[in-house]
């Protein structure tokens, strides 16, 4: 049987496709990552990576927290079963978009392929944007931002951007259960209060699809 293509609706006029929604205060902003518990637990308590986490690895941040239950099923996947909230500085989260490529060509923000690949190399940061999702995981019409962070963001990141870590698989957890008893209100009052991230214009002109 073949498989029914999902729906997104045009983005409404007047709505931007692609802007970043957080939770924020002024000097901090909250993004979600989501670990195995071995890694995930000590991170939390000790509000800092374990020497098991690897930092010649790329690691992707994501200020939406629907986005993240999307990725990690509200915290059921393997190997993804403790999400974490993780407080870093604006300071640093603007550094790492200031110093981010798109992680996949496009002709606008990028004069030709080559362009593109020799920023991508050099680039620490690399952005994705994906459908936003709603309470039920389903795309939305306007775009979620992936930050995806390697060799020196990877290291400030776990170094000195850190603020805070959360467990919050229970939260998640929560939420997933009121949405399986259709309590819909419910799930929706527990969601972190996410605001349009008041990042500067230029800021964002390379990233944009």
């Amino acid at each position: 049987m073949a498989r029914a293509k999902q729906c997104v609706h045009p983005v409404p006029v007047g709505e931007p496709k692609y802007q970043i929604r957080a939770l924020y205060t002024d000097s901090t902003v909250t993004v979600y990552q989501a670990y195995p518990p071995e890694i995930g637990l000590p991170t939390a308590r000790e509000g800092r990576f374990p020497e098991l986490w690897q930092r010649n690895r790329m690691t992707w941040i994501k200020p939406s927290f629907l986005w993240m239950m999307y990725r990690c099923g509200w915290g059921t996947k393997e190997g993804q079963e403790t999400v974490l909230a993780v407080e870093i500085t604006r300071e640093g989260f603007e550094w790492a978009l200031a110093h981010a490529c798109l992680s996949r060509y496009e002709h606008g923000p990028h004069a030709d392929h080559a362009t593109w690949k020799r920023r991508l190399k050099r680039a620490p940061a690399r952005v994705q944007w994906d459908p936003e999702r709603d309470l039920r995981l389903q795309p939305l019409p306007h775009r979620s931002l992936q930050l995806g962070l390697a060799g020196e963001a990877a290291r400030l990141y776990a170094d000195e951007w850190i603020v805070s870590t959360t467990d919050i698989t229970s939260l998640a957890h929560t939420i997933h259960a009121h949405l399986r008893d259709s309590d819909m209100d419910a799930a929706r009052q527990l969601l972190p209060h996410e605001r349009p991230y008041p990042v500067y214009d230029k800021i964002l002109t390379h990233l944009h699809q």
